[in-house]
């Protein structure tokens, strides 16, 4: 067979194109909705009388509220489907965006960030598991690719919102925007279907009454040291992740001096590229496994980090913020489908969904430990590249790691 007729195409998804939209468009709108707490952090701060670090704490109540989301709703995604726990997502994190434009203190946004991030981790914990599950596996690198690309775009949709409202207009009325997203359940609701996989599981243990002990799974099912990589993966990803780009429209703005509307350019810049590999990213995963082009990525975010957050001259920040967004983002459009292929089907949706809860943690510990490094790193852009480099080479080190599990998938 050719090279041609066996690389997967994007022709190929068009069977599957409810469902990748439905997983896309949650994944764009979760973005618009968080990347919103960033662009406004200044803002925010501004109003509530107190300094960046001690808004810091909203984020890590924010990933800790991921962590609880992405596990409960992998459980409820296994025990009542897919589809369900994909729609309460959606209206969850679509809910608590808008009540954010209503907090007063940082106690009560620190409450609701904490909600959002539940609803924010359940979204994706059911929409990626549903993906993977519907899609054919030579598709779903590709699927998984298209997926993880929303968030550039609802980042970029946020950047261009925050330069048309912010110099004009309350930072309140960009959280009042995130209740558009309850919409999107309809769809899911209406045009998804439910993932195959999970349904004739459902209709095999009904039609043979099998027992709770019978209902254990087979040794080649239980979990294994692929698991336990999957969690440390996320981990030190988010971490590295956050440390890169929660800070990043503060660092423009503050270090780098610029306003709202030139803001809008770097960070569009870094969306684009991070859309662009992202699709890159999943076309060579079918031709050579996520793990080598994971690799490569990471050892580009080291190579980048410097220029991203320290260049000095424009047509260097802006260069810079284009290929660290195709190598850093690049590394995500591969993790829904690297992560479903280290979980057994019958936990596969919580399986994912508390790696995802891990990593959530390690990004609420970048949130806190980057500004608590800048005084003595002596600005933010120096402690956010640093945690960078180090979060970078223990995922790097991870991904070397091998292990045996194949799952029946």
């Amino acid at each position: 067979m050719s090279t041609r007729s066996s690389t997967p195409s994007f022709k190929a998804l068009l069977p599957f194109w409810r469902v990748t939209l439905a997983a896309f468009s949650g994944w764009f709108l979760d973005a618009f909705d968080q990347t919103t707490l960033m662009f406004t952090l200044p803002d925010i701060a501004r109003d509530f009388g107190c300094t960046l670090s001690a808004l810091s704490s909203v984020f890590l109540a924010q990933a800790i509220g991921r962590a609880v989301g992405n596990t409960s709703w992998g459980w409820l995604s296994d025990h009542f489907g897919r589809k369900p726990a994909f729609t309460l997502g959606v209206l969850f994190f679509a809910i608590f965006a808008a009540c954010s434009g209503l907090s007063h203190s940082i106690t009560s946004l620190l409450l609701i960030q904490f909600f959002f991030g539940i609803g924010f981790g359940g979204e994706w914990t059911a929409s990626a598991t549903l993906l993977m599950e519907s899609t054919p596996a030579p598709l779903r690198p590709l699927a998984s690719a298209i997926m993880m690309s929303g968030y550039e775009i609802g980042y970029m949709a946020a950047a261009g919102a925050q330069a048309l409202i912010l110099p004009h207009h309350s930072w309140r009325i960009l959280f009042f925007i995130g209740l558009l997203p309850a919409l999107l359940s309809l769809f899911i609701r209406l045009g998804v279907p439910e993932s195959p996989l999970w349904l004739a599981r459902r209709k095999e243990h009904a039609q043979q009454h099998i027992t709770t002990a019978s209902r254990a799974p087979q040794h080649e099912e239980k979990w294994s040291g692929a698991a336990i990589q999957a969690v440390v993966f996320m981990c030190f990803l988010e971490f590295q992740k956050a440390a890169l780009y929660t800070f990043y429209p503060t660092i423009l703005r503050d270090h780098h001096h610029l306003s709202p509307q030139l803001i809008f350019w770097p960070v569009s810049l870094y969306c684009l590229g991070s859309f662009s590999g992202k699709i890159v990213c999943g076309n060579l995963a079918t031709r050579f496994g996520n793990i080598r082009v994971i690799q490569c990525a990471l050892i580009a975010v080291s190579i980048l980090i410097w220029p991203f957050l320290n260049a000095g001259p424009w047509i260097i920040l802006l260069g810079s913020s284009f290929l660290i967004g195709a190598a850093s983002s690049g590394i995500y459009a591969l993790v829904p489908h690297y992560l479903s292929q280290r979980f057994p089907a019958h936990r596969r949706s919580f399986g994912m969904g508390l790696s995802y809860a891990v990593g959530s943690l390690g990004q609420g510990v970048a949130g806190r430990v980057v500004p608590w490094l800048s005084p003595i790193m002596t600005s933010l852009p120096l402690a956010a590249t640093g945690c960078v480099l180090g979060g970078g080479l223990f995922t790097l080190a991870v991904t070397t790691i091998r292990t045996k599990y194949k799952p029946r998938f």
